[in-house]
């Protein structure tokens, strides 16, 4: 499952929009006939509508409770952090003008930004920041997040602008969990049942966009946001087309009927650069993030209890086999659950080699002595089978065949089961009612990863769902969060990792490059990406008037 990444990353996922269901394009023309040149400069203007698709509809819009990327996506314009990072990766304000360290380490206080208002013009105040705190650790929240901010022993505001925290001891990934935590408003929420609130559709923010229309199954849009904390974007209107099919996204996109889409590896090497149309209105990027796709064990499940089965099933795939298959070369192994070249990375860590016969040979050892007439593995008479739970996604579907292939061969039965995003999160995720998944993981740029394999975070809703536990990465996460000395806290994560790596909870797969295609009509976008992605000021991206679309509604 997608953990929201804490960038504000290409929130831009956006839809078409449909003024009462009327949209005409221009169909890469001007509004006077001519064909347009979108590799022609234009100063910067305001106006327009940026048009997206996202393969999965939120849940909600309040990301603690949502806890899934698709939310995330949209939430994150128009809900506002304390803080947040900036295109080289760097911690700055949003709504907190400065904050300071006490000297010990413990207390951090944070001044806001004066003149702060929500959506609705309601001042936003330090007690909003409070509530929003107190609703993230109240045990009746069904969240995944509450653990990094129940460490915290005392909030308080000392006045409308201040808000201060103090913990008991040091905790290095303090700063990074205030721009991950997105705040809401007291005013509307008081009293409500956070979990089970009409506000989850209807919400109200304080960042560049306020919702206009969420039209279930079809679409969300947004627009402007007069009462921005951070000021006016510069473009009007952002909406979200629910296309669950990648392959009717990119049909959209050809179509011109969304302005961007990520693109998979053969239609960003080969089909996109084939077509001349394509490459005169296209502008291709690549960049690689932090996350990573992998096939997860739920651990309470037998056969999955025993390590012999899990390192057999990690030496059965062949991984440089996904990346040249499912995504053309445009990915990196991985070994440790962090982004491949950052300090984070065990260097001395390297993925489970294919080797078919060391797998038939660990199952054989965990009692898997005998075969039926199918060729499958058999123990005490019963064949191992069980189903690989995945979501609609193109990628992950491909992989998990590739994988069944691969486990096939050694005898062992596995059958691919695909799911509609959201059925797949309430029926079986949340539940426990799985096997094995096929899914990925978006991280923060902290190391710190309590909230997903600290054994305390297996209730319903948190992110430890395949249930791992093991005492000494329990202790090695706890210490992690209480280092500060960058090079002491990277060897707690090396060694982390290296557990992690020798008890296969998970069989890491690969981490897949991004690989987004924006219309030109949509200026202001860096290229090559900054270190935080492309989407970093999407805020100041811009479509000149001449290129955009005529939009006619009633």
């Amino acid at each position: 499952m997608e953990r929201p990444l804490l960038l504000k990353h290409l929130s831009l996922r956006m839809g078409i929009l449909v003024s009462i269901g009327l949209l005409m394009t221009a169909c890469g023309k001007v509004p006077g006939g001519n064909a347009a040149d979108f590799d022609q400069s234009y100063p910067p203007s305001s106006g327009g509508t940026l048009i997206d698709a996202t393969a999965g509809e939120p849940s909600g819009l309040i990301p603690m409770i949502a806890g899934e990327a698709a939310a995330s996506a949209v939430a994150s314009n128009i809900f506002n952090s304390l803080l947040k990072y900036d295109k080289n990766l760097e911690l700055q304000g949003e709504l907190a003008q400065n904050w300071s360290v006490s000297p010990d380490q413990k207390t951090i206080t944070f001044k806001l930004k004066p003149g702060l208002k929500w959506a609705d013009g309601k001042p936003l105040t330090s007690a909003d920041v409070l509530f929003t705190w107190k609703l993230v650790t109240d045990d009746n929240t069904r969240t995944p997040y509450g653990s990094d901010y129940k460490l915290v022993i005392r909030a308080e505001t000392p006045d409308a602008a201040t808000f201060r925290v103090s913990y008991a001891n040091p905790y290095a990934p303090a700063l990074d969990s205030w721009a991950g935590l997105q705040i809401l408003p007291e005013h509307l929420l008081k009293g409500q049942d956070i979990n089970t609130t009409s506000f989850r559709f209807k919400p109200v923010g304080s960042h560049y966009y306020k919702l206009e229309e969420w039209k279930p199954g079809e679409r969300i849009s947004l627009v402007r946001n007069p009462n921005s904390t951070q000021g006016p974007p510069r473009i009007d209107r952002l909406v979200s087309r629910f296309i669950p099919d990648p392959a009717a996204q990119f049909l959209e996109l050809l179509a011109d009927n969304i302005d961007s889409m990520t693109l998979n590896p053969i239609q960003y090497s080969r089909i996109v650069p084939s077509r001349e149309d394509l490459k005169q209105k296209l502008a291709l990027y690549k960049e690689l993030g932090n996350n990573y796709t992998y096939l997860g064990f739920n651990l309470k499940h037998k056969p999955f209890d025993d390590i012999r089965v899990r390192q057999a099933i990690n030496y059965a795939i062949d991984k440089q086999e996904l990346i040249d298959g499912v995504l053309l070369g445009m990915g990196e192994p991985v070994s440790s659950p962090y982004k491949p070249g950052t300090r984070w990375t065990n260097p001395d860590l390297s993925p489970y080699p294919y080797d078919p016969n060391k797998a038939i040979a660990l199952m054989k050892a965990a009692g898997y002595t005998g075969r039926d007439k199918e060729g499958y593995l058999l123990r005490d008479g019963k064949r191992l089978s069980f189903d690989i739970l995945t979501n609609q996604n193109k990628q992950r579907e491909m992989s998990a065949v590739l994988v069944q292939r691969r486990l096939k061969e050694i005898g062992i039965d596995a059958n691919i089961r695909v799911m509609e995003w959201a059925s797949f999160i309430g029926r079986f995720i949340k539940t426990g009612d799985f096997d094995v998944v096929l899914l990925g993981w978006g991280l923060s740029l902290d190391p710190d990863q309590y909230s997903i394999w600290h054994s305390s975070q297996q209730a319903p809703g948190q992110f430890n769902f395949i249930g791992y536990n093991n005492p000494r990465v329990d202790k090695l996460l706890e210490q992690g969060r209480l280092e500060l000395n960058p090079d002491k806290r990277m060897k707690i994560y090396h060694e982390f990792a290296s557990i992690l790596l020798a008890d296969s909870p998970i069989v890491y797969l690969y981490a897949g490059y991004g690989l987004p295609a924006i219309h030109k009509r949509v200026k202001g976008i860096d290229n090559p990406a900054p270190p935080a992605g492309i989407g970093y000021n999407s805020y100041d991206w811009y479509i000149p008037p001449p290129l955009r679309r005529n939009e006619i509604s009633q």
